[in-house]
């Protein structure tokens, strides 16, 4: 069943309304903001890549803020161990049995910051949790509940003491973007009001748990054309040919891609996907999917212009199939 156009319009109004919301922490990177929001609503996951001081971390706070639920931050660091984020079972003696301790990793928004600097083994306790949506502990499955969403900060610049998500973790999330400088006039707003040192506080509750799962499935009810699912797949095995790609666009990725192109379309106000949609999507959703070969690295090419070049050799459909 296809959402109507009120449904519709009533998404785009409370969408933009979330967004409105979080630029009171995060000025002048309001797409960024709406990348966020859109992976929240179509229940995935984002990892956030920038240099140090753009801002990462107050947006993750400032969505985290903005949800009438709960939220942790985990600082991710070499001697993190998995138990920390996942929980442990403890022996109680008064109840001569064992008692699951649940970590940070229970809570509806969960900031896994500077993801990068914890071990590979502590990294792969959220492959589970993320995939899933719960986590085994000595055998015994534990779900998280809903919403969940695991947001993840890394600076691509320092890479002493850090350690490389792997290709099937970066797979699970949803989305990756980076915010960016902000521009003039945000800086010189940042600067008026130095004397507020933590903006995100600036961000009161405005949505609860059961209006995020209602936006949802709202977003679940958005029509794709089969012509525009043809797109989608075409863009996946012309993805496989490009030069300089050793690993393409996967099944999850194509799904990811349909499921984000679906909020977006919402909080458009529209009840369809347009080719539009996946093209303005193409960056955030390839770009941590696309491996490249060493050659690649040795010559100049980057990820960000083998996915325009994709973009490009791929014409969008101009007709519907149905």
């Amino acid at each position: 069943m296809t959402i109507s156009p009120d449904q519709a319009g009533w998404f785009k109004q409370t969408f933009d309304q979330l967004t409105d919301n979080m630029e009171k922490a995060i000025l002048g990177k309001r797409h960024a903001v709406r990348l966020a929001l859109t992976c929240l609503l179509s229940e995935g996951h984002i990892l956030l890549e920038d240099v140090p001081g753009t801002g990462k971390t107050m947006l993750a706070r400032a969505l985290a803020n903005t949800v009438q639920g709960s939220h942790a931050r985990i600082q991710f660091t070499p001697d993190l161990l998995p138990a920390d984020v996942t929980g442990v079972t403890v022996y109680d003696q008064h109840k001569g049995g064992f008692e699951f301790h649940p970590g940070p990793v229970f809570h509806s928004i969960v900031l896994a910051d500077e993801i990068n600097r914890a071990s590979p083994k502590t990294q792969s306790a959220l492959l589970e949790v993320m995939e899933e949506g719960r986590v085994t502990v000595d055998g015994q499955p534990h779900p998280v509940g809903r919403p969940f969403m695991v947001i993840a900060t890394q600076n691509p610049i320092e890479q002493a003491g850090t350690y490389r998500l792997p290709e099937a973790q970066l797979d699970r999330f949803l989305m990756k973007t980076s915010l960016g400088y902000p521009d003039r006039s945000a800086t010189i707003e940042l600067l008026v009001n130095a004397r507020v040192r933590d903006r995100a506080a600036l961000v009161a509750p405005a949505i609860t748990a059961e209006t995020i799962a209602q936006m949802s499935g709202l977003a679940d009810d958005v029509y794709v054309d089969p012509a525009v699912v043809s797109y989608v797949a075409e863009l996946a095995e012309e993805s496989r040919r490009m030069p300089h790609v050793k690993l393409g666009l996967s099944a999850r990725g194509c799904l990811a891609f349909v499921r984000v192109a679906k909020t977006w379309a919402a909080a458009d106000g529209r009840d369809h996907v347009v080719p539009d949609d996946i093209k303005e999507l193409a960056e955030p959703v390839l770009c941590h999917r696309l491996l490249l070969d060493a050659e690649a690295q040795f010559t100049g090419v980057t990820i960000e212009s083998v996915v325009s070049r994709l973009v490009d050799a791929v014409s969008p459909p101009t007709d519907r199939v149905a």
